[in-house]
């Protein structure tokens, strides 16, 4: 295989170390924010109120203990692009083989999701084009630049990521101005008021408290994107550390910030549930366009969640492939080889063909209803990968590669159990609501079976 690039520049797996720090630390900080904070806010909002920001601040403190002890990981072995190798590695092949599969299952699912939402906001626009087709234009553009460099992929999600933070950035200075200035709203006067006034812990009860956490931790969701690349950076070591340690002011200012601007502008009680509170706050500057402004925007960060799913996808299905040599179905297709920039191409390709069938899902009369159900389940399936994470990295510890001069997680022995915990609680926390009760039943059913398959299959 001809290679065009210098071997210093290649991990140990053959793939190129072609991204550079910025690119990281602005996919790192963009990878935090989903769309769920530009859409789903007021619906959080509603749930819970001003306490919905400990929510968050306690949600995102465990996100960041958990990228800690995969930090810890990858900083003592950074040629691995994917913090599942550590779970075949410390828990054995068994629950490798589970992990590997259930998260490049979980990653489709949240691609056919994401792809299903590009086309919803492209038809806003233009109301009379076939979801189907823009589906299809959108993913073979994202695959083209996931296909030609990793460079290329990094500089997209850059400018990507630059829309999403420009936009929380805008909406923080618009609060600060009209609470500075008094600013009258249709709801009365921006300010601080707005959030102390009849503050509870729990204006709606605690129940709706306690469902606040999984919408919460789905805003979360692929936090860990930023440690699959680090591996494709010139010097890992320096970039990662940095990368996880920079999450809870990411965390602070991008969610905290935006949520307390919301707030502060507008009475929470008064918010529109089923519309964006930036298109609300925009409108009432007098940005008349404000609506088309924000589908700009949610329209990018899905295409960057889609961009990030493609280039996960592709790595875990090329990983998959390494570890099985014996498939015929792998060897056929070839997913273990790379191209000639070092990128796994035909992993790629495969994994975009299975997320493009969801634009002829939708078509299919009853079947959308099961593709529903199915992504629900796929959220449950992330958070006992999430939890293997956790277990392997106590096996970490106790192991002979252990790095004492690494880039240890503080406090493992308390702080990890601990994490483990709270996504037990969250899990719990699917089978509270109507819309997330199915899903979390289809996630034990795929846990218990799947798992008990993968290590049968691994100890004969």
């Amino acid at each position: 295989m001809s290679k065009k690039h210098h071997p210093s520049q290649e991990t140990e797996n053959g793939m190129v170390r072609g991204l550079q720090n910025r690119h990281v630390q602005l996919i790192a900080i963009a990878g935090t924010i989903g769309t769920g904070l530009f859409l789903g806010a007021g619906r959080s909002l509603s749930l819970t109120g001003p306490s919905i920001i400990l929510v968050y601040m306690l949600t995102g403190a465990f996100m960041y203990l958990m990228m800690r002890a995969i930090g810890e990981m990858l900083y003592m072995d950074p040629d691995q692009h994917t913090f599942i190798n550590f779970i075949t590695k410390y828990l054995g092949k068994g629950w490798g083989y589970f992990s590997g599969w259930s998260y490049w299952v979980s990653l489709v699912f949240l691609g056919m999701a994401e792809i299903t939402a590009v086309s919803n906001y492209v038809q806003l626009w233009f109301p009379n084009w076939p979801a189907w087709q823009i589906q299809i234009v959108f993913l073979a553009l994202l695959s083209c630049v996931n296909l030609i460099a990793v460079k290329v992929f990094g500089e997209v999600e850059f400018w990507f990521g630059m829309i999403k933070i420009v936009t929380i950035l805008a909406l923080i200075v618009t609060g600060i101005f009209m609470v500075t200035t008094n600013f009258e709203t249709p709801a009365g006067h921006a300010s601080l008021t707005n959030i102390t006034n009849g503050f509870q812990m729990f204006p709606n009860g605690w129940v709706k408290f306690v469902m606040a956490f999984q919408m919460v931790f789905f805003a979360y969701q692929a936090i860990e994107f930023v440690g699959i690349t680090t591996s494709e950076t010139a010097n890992p070591r320096q970039v990662l550390p940095k990368a996880i340690k920079e999450i809870p002011i990411r965390i602070v200012i991008f969610y905290v910030g935006a949520l307390l601007a919301i707030m502060a502008i507008f009475p929470w009680q008064q918010l529109p549930v089923n519309k964006s509170p930036f298109v609300t706050v925009f409108q009432m500057v007098g940005i008349k366009w404000a609506a088309g402004l924000i589908n700009f925007v949610v329209l990018t960060a899905a295409a960057s969640s889609l961009n990030s799913t493609l280039y996960s996808t592709g790595r875990h299905l090329y990983q998959i492939a390494k570890e099985t040599p014996n498939s015929k179905v792998m060897n056929r297709l070839k997913l273990n080889s790379l191209s000639r920039m070092g990128i796994p191409s035909r992993a790629i390709i495969v994994s975009a063909i299975v997320v493009a069938v969801s634009a002829f899902i939708n078509i299919l009369p009853g079947v959308s209803d099961a593709f529903a159900l199915i992504t629900a389940s796929s959220s449950g399936v992330y958070i006992a990968i999430y939890i293997l994470t956790m277990l392997a990295h106590l096996k970490y510890r106790k192991s002979k590669e252990f790095m004492p001069d690494g880039f240890v997680m503080p406090a493992y022995k308390v702080l990890n159990p601990l994490t483990i915990v709270f996504f037990l609680f969250v899990f719990i926390c699917l089978f509270l609501q109507e819309s997330t009760y199915i899903g979390a039943i289809g996630a034990t059913i795929w846990i218990i079976l799947f798992g008990i398959y993968s290590n049968w299959k691994h100890n004969q």
